[in-house]
């Protein structure tokens, strides 16, 4: 079958992959002038640590990985109040772990792909069904025919939009905002160390790169937004930090000369992934949230599976799409319900819930405590199926 995928991130590539695997014709298409680089940091682990692997793509995302130490967390002098040792989760998990930049893991599922058709600045804006397949509608203003289109386009699903519906139906904003980006040659550096700064509602944190780059990430609770019209991401970021210390002001005034990515943390729910010759995967059909820290590898398992049951159906998209669902809400739903965890950890509402955060950490370094939370949290309660 010749198959359309909207967005070149993690899913798509990796979806394209599958299907060539499988003996399909994958076509990616993306509306970004080229590949995107940088982005924030992830960890990742677990299933889809292991398509990778089955992928052949593993050295190259270990060489580009970060064996990243240490959690530390700071108070507004710099003096480290709690810290959590990484290594427990490092040998929890064997040592299948790494931490990358997400523009890292995406350049090198797409490098996977080579040979797989790919159009940059074109994304698919209008689809039409029929019987036999899908007349797809390029921005480029051509049209092309498909048996298959896939929506692989992140949280802002314009695939979703189209035959879906809005955004708003199907978006859970979960109360916070976030803001990365990366500051050049930044004086303060702690190599392999993920270094925090919390108050109530407030969350600042930076990662050392290589190059001399470090990565910084604001999370707030969306309370603090103003009412009234609103400002550009900068002036907002300015204001619902501008009073904090530690290295605060030096960070914001960093960021002046920086991109900065800013948006709302987001759910996507929805009680169909697929509509007739249409199906979503990653973001675009059950986002966790930016901070559930799982996105990326749960995009790589949807993508596997969906190409794994078109294999397996036998031209039976219908068949295919089902089983896509069957196997993988269950697990989705639950990893949405763990992502809602998340938010106290980066933005606790009050001085209270930020204590408790901070005696969870320091419960972290004791290591038969840390064995037992670790061991119920970080495995994924799905076998990864083989086709």
């Amino acid at each position: 079958m010749r198959i359309a995928i909207n967005g070149v991130g993690v899913g798509g590539p990796t979806l394209a992959y599958w299907l060539r695997h499988f003996g399909h014709e994958p076509v990616l298409f993306e509306k970004a002038p080229e590949l995107r680089t940088g982005g924030y940091v992830i960890d990742f682990w677990g299933l889809g640590y292991e398509i990778a692997e089955r992928m052949g793509v593993l050295p190259e995302l270990r060489e580009r990985g970060y064996r990243m130490e240490r959690l530390s967390v700071v108070d507004e002098h710099g003096r480290e109040t709690a810290a959590m040792p990484l290594a427990p989760l490092r040998d929890e998990l064997e040592g299948r772990f790494v931490s990358l930049a997400r523009g890292d893991l995406a350049a090198t599922l797409y490098r996977a792909c080579e040979g797989i058709p790919t159009h940059f600045a074109t994304s698919v804006v209008g689809l039409d069904h029929d019987g036999d397949g899908v007349s797809a509608t390029l921005s480029n203003g051509t049209r092309e025919r498909f048996d298959l289109v896939i929506g692989a386009d992140g949280l802002h699903s314009q695939v979703r939009r189209i035959v879906f519906g809005p955004e708003s139906t199907f978006e859970r904003h979960l109360g916070c905002h976030v803001a990365a980006f990366r500051i050049r040659d930044y004086p303060h550096r702690d190599e392999l160390v993920y270094v925090s700064h919390t108050v109530p509602t407030r969350h600042v944190s930076r990662i050392a790169l290589r190059g001399g780059e470090t990565l910084v990430l604001l999370v707030f609770r969306s309370e603090l937004l103003d009412d009234g019209p609103e400002q550009d991401a900068k002036a907002t970021l300015r204001r619902v930090f501008g009073e904090l210390a530690w290295e605060v002001p030096e960070i914001l005034d960093c960021m002046d000369h920086e991109d900065v990515y800013f948006d709302r943390v987001s759910q996507i729910r929805m009680d169909g992934w697929t509509r007739g010759r249409v199906a979503l995967v990653g973001d675009a059909a059950a986002c966790v949230s930016l901070l559930g820290g799982e996105g990326t590898g749960l995009a790589m398992i949807e993508a596997y599976v969906l190409a794994g049951e078109l294999h397996r159906a036998q031209g039976d998209h219908q068949l295919a799409f089902r089983e896509y669902e069957a196997k993988l809400r269950p697990f989705l739903e639950e990893k949405q319900a763990s992502a809602l965890r998340m938010l106290d950890f980066f933005a606790p509402k009050t001085s209270l819930r930020l204590t408790i955060r901070d005696l969870s950490i320091h419960a972290m370094a004791i290591p038969f405590l840390a064995n037992a939370i670790l061991g119920s949290t970080v495995r994924d309660d799905l076998e990864l199926p083989s086709y």
